[in-house]
C-alpha cells in the first residue's frame, strides 16, 4: 500500500508543473453520507459497530487538460460500538489522490465522473486496550456528478457514486 501511495503522489508532483500556465486550482469541502467503510468491513472484524454519521472531505484539484483535474483528498468519519462494557470508538481517516472528467457543460451546469484510489486508516481505540490503526484500500467511484457555478469563483456540487467519500455528496468549491 506505501508503494502506491508513493507512486501516486509521485504521479501528481510529476504532471502538476507541466500545465502551470493553463492551470486552475480549486478547494473542495462536502460532506458524503453511507461510506465504503459502513458498506465494507473496515473495522477490523469488530462486531456490533453503529453506521457512522457519514464523512467530511476536503480536496485541492488541478487543471492539467481542459477538461481533467487531478488532486488529493481527506476524508474523516469515525463510529461507535454499540453501549456495553466495551463501548468503544473507530476513526476513520481516508487519504486518496481524484482524477475527475467533465463530459458536459455550459454557461452554468457542469456533469463529470470521478474516480479516486488511495488509503483508509482505521484507527481502533478498544476499551482497556491499546490502540492500533488497520489500512485499508479506499477508492471513489462517481459515474455522475453535477456542478453548478454560483459565481466565478464559487460553485457547488452534488454527486452520486460509491466509496469512501459516500454514496451521496454534496458541497462547495473556491476556484482561483
Amino acid at each position: 500500500m506505501k508503494k502506491l501511495f508513493a507512486a501516486a503522489l509521485l504521479a501528481v508532483i510529476t504532471l502538476l508543473p507541466l500545465n502551470a500556465n493553463a492551470q486552475r486550482t480549486e478547494i473542495t469541502a462536502s460532506y458524503g453520507a453511507y461510506t465504503q467503510m459502513d458498506a465494507s468491513d473496515m473495522k477490523d472484524g469488530w462486531d456490533h459497530v453503529n453506521t457512522a454519521w457519514g464523512a467530511l472531505n476536503l480536496g485541492v484539484n488541478f487543471r492539467v487538460m481542459r477538461n481533467i483535474w487531478i488532486g488529493p483528498s481527506y476524508t474523516f468519519s469515525s463510529t461507535t460500538t454499540k453501549g456495553g462494557p466495551h463501548h468503544s470508538n473507530i476513526a476513520y481517516h481516508a487519504i486518496m489522490l481524484n482524477g475527475r472528467y467533465h463530459y458536459y457543460h455550459n454557461s452554468i451546469v457542469t456533469l463529470y465522473g470521478k474516480f479516486g484510489i488511495g488509503v483508509e486508516i482505521s484507527h481502533m481505540q478498544p476499551r482497556g486496550h491499546d490502540s492500533y490503526n488497520k489500512s485499508y484500500c479506499a477508492f471513489q467511484i462517481v459515474p455522475v456528478g453535477a456542478q453548478v457555478d454560483l459565481s466565478r469563483q464559487w460553485a457547488m456540487f452534488a454527486e452520486a457514486g460509491y466509496g469512501a467519500q459516500g454514496i451521496f455528496q454534496f458541497g462547495f468549491k473556491l476556484r482561483f
